[in-house]
Parts: structure tokens; sequence; C-alpha cells
């Protein structure tokens, strides 16, 4: 199994993670999809989102996967105005990451971090290790130390 940066980063860190790979549709991307692949609940994987502020620029989002950014709360909590999803096309230049395999560690450069209050009440969650087919296993509290996350309420049911 390929170690990732994202990989790199926790080992250089000395936190404990599993790698887990599973397989790969392109057709379905989905927090729904990764769940069932890799056997654990929606609510325990975390899918990261790249937005723009209007005072901070870029920034990076991670959620419940079966929740929605809320623009307004990450606004808030990132001290923007206005905070806007980056187009898909930029996703890439951005961080350095395809969609389906975006990882809120190890990016192109480092992107002030933002992670919605729910993963608090998780025991282990799981976020992509940089590659489609390839999940991180991890303390919450270690992801937020890895990322320098800032946390709050940036989630919301989608409508």
């Amino acid at each position: 199994m390929r170690k990732t940066n994202a990989a790199r980063i926790l080992d250089q860190m000395k936190l404990s993670y599993e790698l887990k790979e599973y397989p790969v549709d392109e057709s379905d991307l989905s927090a729904v999809a990764v769940a069932q692949k890799v056997e654990l609940p929606v609510q325990q994987i975390y899918k990261t989102i790249v937005a723009r502020g209007d005072k901070t620029g870029v920034i990076v989002a991670c959620i419940q996967g079966d929740l929605e950014l809320h623009l307004k709360g990450l606004a808030a909590l990132s001290g923007n105005k206005k905070v806007e999803v980056v187009p898909l096309k930029e996703v890439q230049p951005l961080t350095g990451y395809i969609r389906g395999g975006v990882s809120p560690l190890g990016m192109k450069k480092s992107y002030p971090t933002f992670i919605d209050s729910a993963v608090t009440s998780q025991e282990k969650i799981s976020i992509s290790a940089g590659l489609r087919g390839l999940q991180i296993f991890l303390r919450p509290s270690d992801l937020i130390m890895a990322a320098k996350a800032q946390v709050g309420k940036i989630a919301t049911e989608p409508s």
C-alpha cells in the first residue's frame, strides 16, 4: 500500500492511524459510498471541502459525510464575511489532490483548516488519505492536531 503525504505527516507526528483501501467507482465518489466500502457509519466519514473566503482566501473544511457545509457558519468561524466553495477545476491546482481524494493533510500549501464540531463526539473517523480508494482511520483529536484545525459549527443537515 502506498504511503501518501497525509500518512507521512501522521508518521512524522508519531500519531497512530490505519490505512484502508477500497474499490473506487468513478460514478459514485460520495461519502455514503465510501462509508459502505470501508464499513463505517457515514457519520464517521469526513469529507474535505475547499472554499475561498472574501478576507482569508483559500480555506479547508472537514464535515461529516452525511451533512452539508454551512457557508455562513464557516464564514463566521474563519473570520470571513462570505465564503464560497471553489469550483471543481480549481481543487487540484490548489491542493494537489483530485476530487474524491482530497485530504485535509498534506496539501500543496498549508491552508487554514476548520472541522465541524460533530467530530468531537466520534471515537474514530475516516478521511481521504489523498488518493481515491484509500482512507485514513484516526482519532478526531489527532486530525485536529495534525491539521492545526479550528473546530466549530460548520455543517448542517441536508435540506
